[in-house]
């Protein structure tokens, strides 16, 4: 299958499945801590560089940010865990949002789990590491 990475949108944002897109395209997920680089990867192999938004400070990705890649594929970027400020109430809804996501979503194929390499896993990222195995 080609896929024309230019032909890329944002297609809706997300906090719940009732607003899930309703197809059946298959699904990549981009999942890691605050501001690893989620948006921004989704933007480098979009080849595109302000598709997805970036921001320096933690926390800007706070839905499930749908992303139609040519009518074929759809990338989906997740709201960060770990140093978001944001109070706890609001990162337990993000944690339930992303949870309910990654366990009903029939379209999800793939989850990719970004780590930032300068850096030992944190906690939070072997968590979802270990979520993610099973």
């Amino acid at each position: 299958m080609e896929i024309n990475t230019h032909n890329a949108e944002i297609l809706l944002s997300a906090v719940s499945k009732a607003q899930y897109p309703e197809d059946d395209l298959p699904e990549i997920a981009l999942a890691g801590r605050s501001n690893v680089g989620k948006s921004s990867f989704i933007n480098t192999l979009l080849g595109r560089k302000n598709l997805a938004r970036t921001s320096g400070k933690p926390g800007k990705t706070q839905q499930l940010n749908f992303y139609n890649i040519d009518d074929k594929i759809r990338f989906v970027d997740v709201p960060g865990y770990g140093y978001a400020k944001v109070s706890k109430t609001e990162r337990a809804k993000w944690g339930k949002m992303i949870e309910e996501y990654l366990t009903t979503r029939e379209n999800l194929r793939v989850v990719v789990s970004l780590v930032d390499m300068r850096h030992e896993p944190s906690a939070d990222d072997v968590q979802m590491y270990d979520f993610l195995k099973y």
